[in-house]
């Protein structure tokens, strides 16, 4: 992971910095959102739909194009959609609680 991000972000300063044109085929529709600002989503060979990813990255985009359910929500870190995919997984449960919501200032004696 950190060497994809590593060269998507080497992409980005290229676009950025000195204004060059990215043409590139992502999968990952998450880090797509979050780094470019346009996206084409492909179905049936043609284009379904085009433009900024918050305009375009929709529940009725992801079950059109990918035919599976989702939820879409914001990025926490650049505002972008992020797709959250439904589907058969772990859960945790609010009694058990997540290691990313402990109270990590609280002393804990062994």
């Amino acid at each position: 992971m950190a060497h994809q991000v590593e060269i998507l972000d080497l992409l980005y300063d290229l676009n950025q910095n000195e204004q060059r044109t990215i043409v590139m085929v992502l999968y990952d529709l998450n880090l797509a959102c979050r780094y470019a600002h346009h996206i084409i989503a492909v179905h049936n060979k043609g284009i379904h739909s085009q433009g900024l990813p918050e305009y375009i990255v929709t529940k009725e985009m992801i079950r059109e194009v990918y035919g599976m359910e989702c939820e879409i929500g914001t990025d926490m870190l650049f505002g972008t959609p992020v797709c959250i995919p439904h589907g058969k997984g772990r859960k945790i449960s609010a009694k058990t609680g997540s290691p990313n919501n402990l109270d990590l200032t609280s002393s804990v004696s062994y």
